[in-house]
Formats: structure tokens, sequence, C-alpha cells
């Protein structure tokens, strides 16, 4: 499998959720994209009888990830070269999410996960013809 899919890689952000599952149906192994669904999908699968086979360090310590947290939130994270740092922090302690509402301007150190909520293709856009 892996041999199969490297060519098609490209970057944890952009490459889809990888699960491996033997013919047998014993495990469900995420082989990419463990934050990014693939552990949600092993979950899924283990319904089924297979074993989820998880190997992200939070998932294993049963603490947050960053990614887990955006989604929760519905929001993306833009300075994604930060949540290596703030997950291996995640493992040792607790970490405050704060929300700030702005405008605002936020300066922050290479070791803070900035999230930004997602726009909601569903918001009501205000009608303002009826005013015409």
């Amino acid at each position: 499998m892996v041999r199969d899919i490297a060519p098609l890689l490209d970057n944890k952000w952009s490459d889809p959720a990888v699960i491996v599952v033997d013919s047998n149906l014993n495990f469900a192994i995420p082989l990419l994209g463990g934050h990014h669904g693939a552990n949600e999908i092993a979950r899924k699968i283990s319904e089924l009888g297979a074993v989820p086979v998880l190997t992200t360090a939070t998932e294993v310590h049963g603490k947050p990830s960053v990614e887990g947290i955006a989604d929760r939130l519905g929001c993306e994270i833009f300075n994604k070269e930060s949540t290596v740092a703030v997950n291996c922090a995640l493992l040792d302690q607790e970490i405050e999410v704060l929300e700030i509402k702005g405008p605002r301007i936020v300066v922050v150190d290479e070791d803070v996960s900035v999230l930004v909520r997602r726009r909601q293709e569903n918001a009501e856009v205000k009608d303002d013809s009826s005013n015409s």
C-alpha cells in the first residue's frame, strides 16, 4: 500500500486520509491523515469488528490535538507549521484556547497555533434589494 500511494503524496495538509484494513477485517490502520479524519474512519470501521490501530501521539495518550480542536470549533489552522510544537505541548500540559474578537492585531510565537473561524456557507445574506 505504501509503495502504491507514495508517488501521489504531497503533504499532510492536502493528502487524503488513508486507512489500511487487512483482508480478515482484523485491523483498521490509519496510514495518513490521522488528525485529518483517518482516526475517525478507523473507529467507524471498528463497528464492523476491526480493531482500530491509532498511532498519533495525542490519540494514543487520550489528549486533544490542534487539528481536533480546530475541527470541533469550526476553524481552520492559519499557521499549520505550529501544530507540531503545540501538539507536543498538549501531551504534557493543558493548553489554553483563547478566543479573540476583532478587529485586533495578534502577534504570536512559532509555537502558538492560530485558528480562524470558517465562513459559514449557509449564513444568511442580508437582502438590501427591498430598500430600493
